[in-house]
């Protein structure tokens, strides 16, 4: 018999290859799973499943992930446990025991990710891992009446890059927001959604932005559904700027 638990956790992705578990490589899921498995009394090895991958250089709020245990043992015994084994730039945040159909990918309803865009003319060497940057004049009322065009059921064939594996390209954004920060030279972005396609929202922010610099027409959108054609849509922001900020069940 075992105990499957729920782990919210926050991680600084700048040196991780990504969370998936890859040879070689420092991985979210590889360091994660080193540790339960340390926490771990009995003899199998515990895997670690998250509610989805973030790619290099992405960072994470509120990634959640799910594994099981031959003990049971406290919550809050897993979150001290694990935070006193885990590096610096990884962090517990909570853990609750759940049902053994509890899973942390296939039964989510939603994810909310946000993205910094440092606004200024040079790169802010104390915000190069955190932001993605744009040196260019921006029109935010632009950007605001093209978020309009994002939110909704949409086919975002244009705005997903090679390597995705999903069987269709159809999500549906719940809401869209711009925030500017003048004291800090910064836009947050925030995008909350049933589900988003590989870089969907990498891709998405840098068409928002060229529409902002008004180098495409404000409701390009629209036309990006119609046409399914990434080739269409070529810009990605960079990771540094990503966040995965919560996962709703």
């Amino acid at each position: 018999m075992t105990v499957r638990y729920k782990v919210t956790l926050a991680y600084d992705g700048t040196n991780f290859a990504g969370f998936q578990v890859q040879p070689h490589q420092r991985t979210v899921q590889g360091v994660l799973e080193k540790a339960v498995n340390r926490m771990n009394k009995a003899d199998n090895y515990v895997h670690v499943f998250g509610s989805g991958r973030t790619d290099a250089g992405v960072h994470a709020l509120g990634q959640v992930v799910h594994f099981d245990l031959v003990n049971d043992v406290p919550d809050s015994g897993i979150v001290n446990g694990l935070n006193s084994m885990l590096p610096l730039d990884m962090q517990i945040l909570q853990a609750e025991h759940v049902s053994a159909d509890f899973h942390a990918r296939y039964t989510t309803h939603g994810k909310r990710y946000a993205y910094r865009v440092s606004h200024r003319w040079y790169v802010d060497p104390f915000k190069r891992f955190y932001t993605g940057h744009w040196k260019y004049p921006l029109d935010v009322a632009l950007i605001r009446e093209a978020l309009k065009d994002v939110v909704g059921t949409h086919d975002f064939s244009s705005f997903v890059a090679a390597g995705s594996q999903a069987k269709t390209h159809v999500r549906t954004v719940y809401s869209a927001t711009v925030q500017v920060q003048p004291a800090e030279h910064e836009l947050i972005f925030e995008f909350y959604g049933n589900g988003f396609l590989y870089n969907q929202v990498r891709i998405m922010v840098a068409a928002l932005l060229e529409i902002g610099s008004k180098r495409r027409p404000v409701h390009d959108f629209l036309r990006l559904y119609q046409v399914k054609d990434r080739t269409q849509c070529r810009g990605t922001a960079p990771a540094s700027g990503l966040y995965l900020k919560e996962v709703v069940y």
